[in-house]
């Protein structure tokens, strides 16, 4: 599902606000609970807090809200690799990729300077009571870097908590010739 850059900001806004303002631990009766945004709106905000303009990084503790803290992240860290992180290993590997400098023939590029971008191409969402899966087709490109944006397919799956989505696991898959983006995710 396509939505335009104001609906992307709005859902960016509101899982920010609804990551900070919920306190973790502090139980809500149903009646003083706001109700979340939808799952797919959360997760398409996700996109926006990971990504950067040059000379600015995300802020990392708006990113971190969003997660429970035992949440299970498994990525693709290569194009044979999956690597299981802790949540700080999330983050932190996320803070590597910024820091890491990209060359492609004469031209050397540094996330942190040029920016970095992830934007959601297509997504599915399913809510069930208190648990909902996501699957995004996305696409994530180095600001400045002559290369087209590279795709990749990521399943959340989340959780419900004190009246808030949170993420519980992340798995991603990259998009290649032998592996095409999945029928549930194809126009």
């Amino acid at each position: 599902m396509k939505t335009g850059s104001f609906r992307k900001s709005a859902a960016a806004a509101a899982v920010v606000l609804f990551c900070l303002t919920a306190v973790p631990g502090q139980a809500q009766t149903p009646s003083d609970q706001a109700s979340p945004p939808p799952a797919g709106d959360f997760v398409a905000g996700i996109y926006g807090l990971v990504s950067s303009a040059g000379g600015r990084l995300p802020d990392w503790d708006k990113v971190r809200a969003c997660f429970m803290k035992e949440a299970v992240i498994v990525l693709r860290t290569s194009r044979t690799a999956l690597t299981a992180f802790t949540l700080d290993g999330f983050i932190q590997d996320f803070v590597d990729f910024y820091e890491k400098p990209f060359k492609r023939g004469e031209a050397t590029v540094v996330p942190k300077e040029s920016g970095f971008t992830e934007k959601v191409v297509r997504m599915k969402a399913w809510e069930y009571g208190d648990m909902a899966h996501v699957l995004v087709l996305y696409e994530a490109q180095i600001s400045g870097f002559a290369m087209a944006p590279q795709q990749g397919v990521d399943s959340w799956l989340l959780v419900r908590r004190d009246g808030r989505w949170l993420i519980a696991a992340a798995t991603n898959e990259i998009v290649t010739p032998a592996r095409p983006v999945p029928p549930e995710l194809s126009k």
